[in-house]
């Protein structure tokens, strides 16, 4: 535990497009190299082939994408005499944020598909109907810390 004084959590400003703080999020984390005009290209078309596709409000679908994928238990390492067990925490909101964003990145980069755009748009509109690999993903985590709920008493 470090004795330094607790930091304070900057304040993220929203994108002038949509005006959501949940949408430059995650054009910071899917930034490479410091290209934050490229990511931010490659979200706005994305969201525009969003609502070309479905005729509903991309911002709408964007969010409850997020909301789709965000874990509600993990797993954590603990060491408890000698042995190491996987115990079942919650996951702070924050976090669980994070998370979720960094599945659909990550998945919409592994996809196969013609541009990034198009990828990131099929994983957000896969998240938003709880399938694909994001979905997987978070489906995996909830079963790993369902299978391991006996451990949940080394919980500190």
């Amino acid at each position: 535990m470090s004795r330094k004084k607790i930091t304070n959590k900057r304040e993220v400003p929203a994108d002038p497009k949509y005006n959501s703080v949940l949408v430059t999020k995650f054009i910071c984390r899917m930034m490479l190299d410091g290209k934050k005009t490229t990511t931010t290209r490659l979200l706005y078309s994305a969201l525009d082939t969003i609502q070309k596709k479905t005729g509903e409000e991309p911002l709408g679908i964007f969010t409850k994408a997020i909301e789709n994928i965000r874990p509600i238990v993990e797993v954590k390492s603990r060491r408890v005499g000698g042995a190491t067990y996987q115990v079942p925490t919650d996951v702070p909101e924050a976090r669980s944020e994070a998370l979720a964003m960094r599945w659909i990145i990550n998945a919409a980069r592994k996809r196969s598909g013609k541009g990034m755009e198009e990828r990131l748009a099929a994983e957000v509109l896969d998240a938003y109907n709880n399938t694909g690999t994001a979905f997987k993903k978070r489906e995996e985590v909830h079963r790993m810390a369902e299978a391991n709920k006996a451990f949940s008493h080394f919980r500190f």
